[in-house]
């Protein structure tokens, strides 16, 4: 099914979004690489704010290149999100609204986006130049001297995605390699 959804995202509105959806984003995300993960973890250890408001929020796994004149960002293509599992079950838990990456997630991850009616999202490895066509602004809001990896608030129009994971425990991944079996036999 196709859908266009608005971010921040509602648990409600993250409830109906089913594994396999074409989903299109317009609105708020925020990034968040590896280096930003590991200081918001380190910040809510010391008993600090995050950097900014993570409830209904989606993160998007990804550190852009550098902007082409006229642009507000380089190529912003997805990176490997399992890098930040060990961050991402305490932030669902805090209300982060759902993720945006590549590659299969931990069950831990798992677990938490059905515990936290959440979603993780897939947008597609490869297409950057594609995927910054449709973010319309881009400000660095935090952490700035980690460079590409400082955590930036997006504003985008139809940014495309997959639902890979629903808040109901189906995962694309495990369910098109089961599909695609039943078809080769």
């Amino acid at each position: 099914m196709e859908r266009h959804i608005h971010a921040p995202l509602s648990k409600e509105e993250a409830k109906t979004l089913k594994a396999g959806d074409y989903v299109y984003i317009t609105g708020t995300i925020y990034t968040a690489r590896d280096a930003a993960h590991k200081r918001m973890w380190e910040a809510l250890e010391r008993g600090e704010e995050l950097p900014f408001d993570i409830r209904k929020n989606l993160i998007y796994y990804m550190g852009p290149s550098p902007a082409r004149e006229g642009r507000p960002i380089g190529s912003a293509g997805p990176t490997t999100a399992s890098r930040m599992d060990k961050y991402t079950p305490k932030l669902l838990d805090l209300g982060l609204g759902g993720m945006i990456g590549k590659g299969k997630r931990s069950k831990e991850v798992l677990e938490g986006i059905v515990r936290n009616s959440a979603v993780y999202f897939a947008a597609i490895g490869g297409a950057g130049a594609i995927l910054s066509q449709r973010i319309l602004s881009s400000e660095v809001i935090a952490y700035e001297d980690l460079g590409t990896e400082a955590i930036r608030k997006l504003e985008v129009k139809d940014f495309p995605v997959i639902v890979v994971a629903d808040s109901e425990g189906n995962n694309l991944y495990e369910t098109a390699i089961k599909e695609y079996g039943e078809k080769q036999e």
